[in-house]
């Protein structure tokens, strides 16, 4: 069966884009990181009207769902390429739109740089300083936490978020809600209530548009109802 990659390139960051098409014959189940591969495992890479084209520059590492590094957008939602699979997304003409999260920088193609996402870890101050515990009660808020894939997905469709801008988003909700149970009452643990509180609470506008399009399903809701009751409500 053909399907058509319609796919943004762009050399880098100071280049304009432009959509190149490619062929690409598999079967319903293939998924779009398999497409991408066998695209640029051929000898020589032409797009869908013979033209020689560059190799197309994109992220991945596991293929499993387990890394989030091939987060792109994909029919214009963030997903994941490893676990989209061009039967579902085709539709009747068989065609599939790639284009690079558009919330962070680019660097070439569909790979975009992602160190925001770290960067508001260190300005949440969230790393554990003091020694850590752990009660019965906690470990399905720290097992659903500790799930999360660092994509990007969440950010990029947060009516809340840019790059630019003060509030850091659900990736860093979902680490400091972990920290929160975590860490044993002392001063950092309170520096990092204190951070959620400046960082993420006051930008945060409820719309949990993060929980619709999580890759894994993470309980974006419970985990901020949990962080806002530690850190807000001091309970």
């Amino acid at each position: 069966m053909r399907f058509d990659l319609k796919i943004m390139r762009r050399k880098d960051a100071g280049s304009p884009s432009f959509f190149q098409t490619f062929a690409y014959e598999g079967i319903p189940e293939d998924s779009v990181a398999f497409a991408l591969n066998e695209l640029n495992g051929r000898d020589v890479l032409e797009d869908h009207e013979g033209r020689p084209a560059d190799r197309i520059i994109w992220e991945c590492s596991c293929l499993q769902k387990k890394c989030g590094a091939c987060a792109m957008r994909i029919n214009g939602l963030p997903r994941l390429a490893c676990s989209s699979f061009l039967g579902e997304l085709a539709g009747r003409k068989h065609i599939i739109v790639l284009e690079p999260l558009s919330k962070f920088p680019i660097v070439a193609d569909l790979k975009v740089d992602r160190s925001i996402l770290f960067a508001n870890m260190k300005r949440m101050r969230l790393w554990l300083e003091e020694n850590a515990s752990m009660n019965q009660w906690e470990h399905e808020n720290q097992y659903q936490s500790s799930r999360c894939l660092m994509c990007g997905c969440c950010l990029e469709v947060c009516p809340n978020f840019r790059p630019d801008g003060k509030f850091t988003g659900a990736a860093s909700m979902v680490a400091a809600s972990k920290l929160m149970d975590q860490a044993e009452y002392g001063g950092h643990r309170s520096e990092i209530l204190r951070k959620y509180r400046q960082f993420y609470f006051g930008g945060c506008g409820k719309s949990l548009s993060c929980q619709k399009i999580c890759p894994l399903n993470l309980p974006l809701e419970d985990l901020l109802v949990r962080s806002n009751a530690a850190a807000v409500w001091h309970r």
